[in-house]
């Protein structure tokens, strides 16, 4: 998702949370952030103003064929590996 397409943000997760614990405007701060944290997690790009839902239908990486890929809590939890994103162990890239 990144170069000259929609604006973007990076979404820090850490391993076994529920929610994420930081949101960066570039994967260069947020790297940094893990480096000094020695943090373990994933660090995934998200759009800004869309659903990751909408986008990936939109951008052909995911595409409903089953009445339930449609409903509030199929599109509320939904992800795909399409978004660019990268795992950490104790601060270091995977």
């Amino acid at each position: 998702m990144s170069g000259s397409g929609p604006v973007t943000v990076w979404v820090f997760l850490g391993e076994g949370a529920q929610w994420p614990s930081g949101v960066f405007r570039t994967r260069e701060r947020a790297e940094s952030w893990i480096r000094t944290g020695k943090l373990t997690g994933m660090l995934t790009e998200y759009p800004l103003d869309t659903g990751v839902h909408d986008w990936a239908i939109e951008h052909g990486h995911f595409q409903p064929r089953a009445a339930h890929q449609q409903t509030p809590s199929f599109v509320g939890r939904f992800t795909t590996a399409q978004q660019e994103h990268f795992h950490y162990t104790a601060g270091n890239p995977d």
